[in-house]
């Protein structure tokens, strides 16, 4: 059984931070605000697709990016070896700096806005993702940002995966429309204390963390935590159809 039964489907090609570009497909479910998914490291699983499915339940239209890995397995040391190979997209070690793939983001949420009438866009990263939508929040078309586990720099948890200028332009864009949201396991080995510091430290109180019980990493996929989803949904049903809009 395909595990993205039922969600429609389109091939977006957008641009790199070098002026290189990508073509990645993009799946689509729901009617209602925008969001847009960034898949976690092990690829996109029955558990993201059943996340997918979760938010468009709740009146969402999701839009899920495929960026790699296959679908329906978790594979993740295949993937890891996968985002290797994607160095051009991905700079899994970079601190102090974000990877090119996050031009290709920002371009996906000003695509889905404009196939949504204009309407602002909410985006959800985890694990491998999860800073990216701190930083996609200096873009226009992006209204709210919930950062899940957030976990790159890899193995340089006390760092952000953002230079400066994009830490100053986010924090502008959240000034501007509202802050966003940062949550994790409080046990997490792979999204340490030390990230969730550095968040609060680059942003303030612009951004609010979450630290949940437990010593699991993934909170809204393979380690669901109802709090987490609580958080989650909550914050984006006040961004995306509330007074943001």
């Amino acid at each position: 059984m395909d595990i993205l039964d039922g969600f429609g489907r389109f091939d977006f090609s957008g641009p790199l931070a070098a002026g290189e570009s990508v073509s990645h497909p993009v799946y689509v479910l729901g009617e209602g605000p925008p969001i847009v998914i960034w898949q976690e490291l092990p690829g996109i699983g029955v558990s993201t697709a059943d996340l997918a499915r979760k938010i468009a339940a709740e009146g969402y239209r999701v839009y899920l990016p495929h960026m790699f890995g296959p679908l329906g397995k978790f594979q993740l040391g295949r993937n890891l070896l996968r985002l290797f190979c994607m160095r051009r997209e991905f700079h899994l070690f970079a601190a102090g700096k974000s990877s090119p793939i996050v031009n290709w983001m920002a371009a996906l949420c000003r695509e889905v806005s404009v196939r949504n009438n204009g309407q602002k866009v909410g985006t959800l990263g985890m694990c491998l993702t999860g800073g990216f939508a701190l930083t996609l929040m200096a873009d226009d078309a992006v209204l709210g940002g919930v950062a899940a586990q957030p976990s790159l720099p890899m193995f340089k948890q006390g760092a952000l995966h953002m230079s400066e200028a994009e830490i100053a332009a986010a924090k502008a864009g959240m000034a501007a429309k509202g802050g966003a949201m940062a949550m994790r396991y409080q046990g997490d080995m792979l999204c340490k204390s030390a990230k969730t510091d550095a968040i609060t430290a680059a942003f303030g109180d612009l951004v609010t963390v979450h630290q949940l019980d437990g010593k699991k990493h993934a909170t809204l996929t393979d380690h669901w935590s109802d709090e987490a989803w609580a958080h989650m949904i909550g914050y984006f049903n006040a961004a995306c159809k509330g007074a943001r809009v």
